[in-house]
């Protein structure tokens, strides 16, 4: 059963939703991953929301772009929490897509991530799934160790060999 679902509008999606799915795989969390308009076949999209919760979910992901109302409409329907992702755009540089998913109406929270965020959209969803997983909680403390470790490593290289080192 899938604990998160990852939608999006349109496959111009995909690049930057798949980033939240590969860090759900590094979690090992199961997901679905839908492409759902929600302009273009509401029914549908109507469905998929409010059954979200039989299915398993606990967590939406959902991408949107320009009007971007699938978050909040996702927010609307699914008792859940819904992270939102606002795409890049070619017309306002995704300004548009940040403003419509972050000022949802009082009542209808998305939680909302950087223009193109996926990757930090998939870590949140591993952070609301671990405050009832204690392993999953362990997994997201290691990867946070590795990151550090990482920084810290660049630093030392620095400090050696100088900025020419990373040119």
């Amino acid at each position: 059963m899938p604990k998160v679902s990852i939608v999006m509008g349109s496959d111009s999606d995909m690049p930057v939703m798949s980033k939240a799915a590969e860090i759900l795989d590094k979690f090992s969390i199961d997901y679905e991953m839908r492409i759902i308009s929600a302009h273009r076949e509401p029914d549908i999209f109507y469905d998929y929301a409010k059954t979200a919760s039989d299915r398993g979910v606990k967590v939406i992901i959902a991408g949107a772009g320009k009007a971007a109302h699938l978050p909040g409409m996702c927010a609307a329907l699914f008792n859940g929490p819904v992270i939102g992702i606002p795409m890049k755009t070619s017309d306002l540089g995704g300004v548009d897509s940040l403003y419509s998913i972050v000022q949802m109406p009082s009542g209808i929270p998305v939680a909302t991530v950087a223009i193109n965020g996926g990757m930090n959209a998939g870590i949140l969803a591993a952070k609301i799934l671990s405050t009832s997983d204690d392993a999953l909680a362990e997994k997201l403390a290691s990867y946070s160790e590795e990151m550090k470790a990482g920084v810290e490593a660049k630093d030392d290289k620095l400090q050696k060999n100088g900025y020419e080192s990373f040119l």
